[in-house]
């Protein structure tokens, strides 16, 4: 390897960063270049950022295996202790081939299995918002898109069963923020007390499916045998549910929330996306869909993207470096923990055009801004390791969308504050308050 100079280094991280990482990555990146440095005073140690559509290609595809999610998520982040080795902790081989065990029920053909369920579940749980007449769009999302993966992911009933689990695991993704100022001792503690309460409401699932087989994927994974004829052990089988399960609804609870929260902001692009509504469903009562439908949802599509882009639900991608590397004239070695700045590329203006406005015609033709740079938008990641459920999640959301427009009327609650903040995954800070009406129908 040549010589090389040390990374640029700008000093301490801000403590508060977290409420506007994709600006501050992004002034970064026209300040340094696409590597950079700054200290960390919550982790303790150096952390180097890797920015824009190169740094995301050096990272999720071209040099993939020198760095570790294991390392990044696993174990600085916590995930493995909290839940397991799943899918996202997993490197190498061991994640490519439970990948590969994993990957027939995440086709997009397989959507027409889930779609059913996604449908009765957005409409069961949407149906008492006129009665409530407020809502916080964001606690909605996340009931539906938990219901929606608890029945599709893991076959759970809904009802007690399903707020049980999400309870537990809404108590596990906020355990780092709420136990602030608590010792090492008493953090471990409660998180392995909540690991033991998931662990024992799972394993009677899999001793079920393995007497009864299911088509729901955790009926698929008991099933599943790897390149060697076995079985995934019990705490393997627990592992990859409990992160499909947490990776299955708090991305899309924070993604549903802001793509509703833009078209409300936005009335012009409503308007598009209700005219694409009415000429693809026409005035069903039902608001019935398929697949299909969704697949020609283009209008909408667009402004899915552009959501993910400004509010993309994991604005750093944390991975351990497992072996030196050079970017960029810059060497980094290993043993050291790099971020993928995915917010800071989705605000990077030479790329994406006035980067703050919402303008989802950036991503349609002749502009299609995301496809004239690749690796420029990846709010799912990119790769070989792109998210397994990108299918899920873009089904699940344009499907809740095109039934709450469907069905009402939204309007934003004046006078509050909205922002995103990012822990682990992204989420809006204080929620997203919206007055609910129903919508008058209009006839051909």
């Amino acid at each position: 390897m040549t010589q090389s100079k040390p990374v640029p280094h700008f000093g301490k991280i801000p403590e508060d960063y977290f409420h506007y990482l994709g600006p501050f990555l992004a002034e970064k990146y026209e300040q340094y270049g696409p590597i950079f440095q700054g200290t960390s005073t919550v982790l303790g140690f150096d952390i180097t950022y890797l920015v824009g559509p190169e740094a995301n290609r050096f990272i999720m595809s071209s040099n993939r295996l020198k760095f570790s999610h294991h390392i990044g998520w696993g174990k600085t982040l916590g995930v493995a202790d909290s839940l397991g080795n799943g899918l996202l902790t997993m490197d190498g081989a061991e994640h490519d081939q439970h990948r590969r065990m994993m990957n027939p029920a995440f086709t997009i053909n397989y959507m027409t299995h889930y779609l059913p369920i996604m449908t009765r579940i957005i409409a069961q749980r949407m149906a008492t918002w006129l009665e409530h007449g407020e809502i916080d769009i964001y606690d909605e999302m996340r009931k539906i898109t938990f219901d929606i993966a608890a029945e599709a992911l893991a076959g759970l009933n809904a009802g007690p069963e399903v707020d049980t689990f999400r309870n537990l695991f809404v108590q596990i993704v906020r355990l780092r923020m709420e136990m602030q100022g608590k010792s090492a001792q008493e953090f471990e503690s409660r998180r392995d007390e909540l690991r033991q309460q998931l662990f024992d409401l799972l394993l009677p699932k899999i001793q079920e499916r393995r007497k009864q087989p299911t088509d729901d994927i955790l009926g698929m994974m008991v099933q599943a045998r790897d390149d060697a004829g076995q079985a995934l052990t019990d705490e393997q089988l627990i592992a990859h549910t409990n992160i499909l399960l947490v990776a299955g609804h708090e991305t899309s609870t924070s993604l549903g929330a802001w793509l509703l929260y833009l078209l409300v902001e936005n009335p012009d692009y409503m308007q598009r996306v209700l005219v694409e509504q009415s000429a693809l469903l026409g005035n069903n009562p039902t608001c019935a869909l398929t697949l299909d439908d969704i697949k020609h949802m283009k209008v909408l599509d667009n402004a899915l993207s552009e959501a993910e882009r400004l509010y993309p639900p994991v604005g750093n991608a944390p991975r351990g470096v497992v072996e030196s590397f050079e970017f960029n004239g810059y060497t980094v070695p290993a043993e050291t923990f790099v971020y993928c700045g995915i917010a800071g590329s989705h605000m990077i203006p030479s790329i994406f055009a006035d980067p703050s406005r919402f303008d989802p015609d950036r991503f349609a033709a002749p502009r299609e801004e995301d496809k004239k740079t690749p690796y420029a938008l990846v709010g799912f990641g990119g790769g070989p390791r792109i998210c397994i459920g990108i299918n899920f999640a873009q089904v699940e959301i344009k499907a809740m969308a095109s039934q709450v427009l469907c069905r009402y009327t939204l309007q934003l609650v004046p006078d509050q504050q909205i922002s995103q903040f990012y822990h682990g995954t992204g989420m809006p800070l204080h929620g997203i308050k919206m007055q609910v009406y129903e919508r008058e129908k209009t006839h051909a």
